[in-house]
C-alpha cells in the first residue's frame, strides 16, 4: 500500500510537470506565430490530450519505470510547423527554450516550498540526501505526504531542466542553439539537427553524459537550498 501511495505521488508529479513542459512549448509557439499545436489541442494543462499523442511516454515508460528503480521518468511532445521554425530559428529558439524554463519555475517553487516549510518547523534537512530524498517531515500526517511530494517535485524538475537543456539533438537545449547564430547557419543548423539518425544518437549521448552531469549538479542545488542549515558530499 506504501508503495503504491508513492508510485502515485510520483505519477501525479511526473504528469504534471510534463504537461506544464510541454504545454509551455505550445504556448510560445502561439505566441510567436504557429498556431499548431494550438489547433492540436495542445496548448493546455489539462494531461489528457498529452497523454494520448505519446500514451507509450506519458504512461507506460513512466510506469515501467518506477516498478523497476523506484522513480519516474518519460515523455510528451507538442507538433509544430517545421517550415515556421526554418523560417524562424530564432523564434523556434525560444519554442525550445519555454519547456525547460518551465521545469526550473517548479523546481525553484518546490525550494521556495521547502524554505518555507523549514522556516515554520514543518520540514528539515535529512541526514542523507538522494535523488527522491531531500527534505524531512518533523510530523507525520498531511505534512509527511507534502514533504515527499516537494521532495519528488524539486527533484524531478531539476532533472527535467537539466536533461532537456543538454545541446544535443533532439533536447531542447540543442532547439536554442540558433538564437546565438545568424539566421542563414541557424537554418543550416536546423537541417542538419533534424536528421532522425541525429535524434537516435544524440538520445544514447544524452544518457550517457547525464550521469556524469546531473549528480553533482543535484548536490550543488541541494547545498544551495539548506545553507548554511546543513551540507552534503
Amino acid at each position: 500500500m506504501e508503495k503504491l501511495a508513492e508510485g502515485l505521488l510520483w505519477y501525479i508529479a511526473f504528469l504534471f510537470s510534463t504537461t506544464l513542459h510541454e504545454a509551455s512549448h505550445a504556448l510560445a509557439a502561439y505566441k510567436l506565430g504557429d498556431k499548431t499545436a494550438y489547433e492540436g489541442g495542445q496548448l493546455t494543462l489539462d494531461p489528457i490530450p498529452h497523454m494520448r499523442r505519446q500514451p507509450m511516454g506519458t504512461i507506460v515508460v513512466p510506469i515501467i519505470s518506477f516498478l523497476i528503480g523506484g522513480w519516474m521518468i518519460g515523455w510528451a511532445s507538442v507538433p509544430y510547423d517545421p517550415h515556421w521554425a526554418y523560417n524562424h530559428p530564432r523564434s523556434s529558439a525560444k519554442m525550445s527554450a519555454a519547456g525547460p524554463a518551465a521545469n526550473l519555475l517548479l523546481a525553484i517553487l518546490a525550494a521556495l516550498a521547502i524554505r518555507a516549510g523549514m522556516v515554520a518547523g514543518v520540514f528539515s534537512p535529512p541526514d542523507t540526501i538522494d535523488f527522491s530524498h531531500v527534505i524531512d517531515s518533523t510530523s507525520g500526517g498531511v505534512f509527511a505526504t507534502m514533504a515527499a511530494f516537494i521532495n519528488i517535485l524539486f527533484s524531478l524538475n531539476l532533472l527535467l531542466f537539466i536533461f532537456n537543456l543538454l545541446p544535443i539533438p533532439p533536447m531542447d537545449g540543442s532547439g536554442i542553439i540558433p538564437i546565438f547564430l545568424t539566421e542563414e547557419r541557424a537554418q543550416r543548423y536546423l537541417e542538419l539537427v533534424h536528421n532522425p539518425m541525429f535524434s537516435f544518437i544524440g538520445i544514447i549521448l544524452a544518457w550517457n553524459i547525464f550521469d556524469f552531469v546531473y549528480s553533482p549538479l543535484h548536490l550543488a542545488f541541494v547545498n544551495l537550498l539548506f545553507y548554511p542549515y546543513a551540507s552534503y558530499q
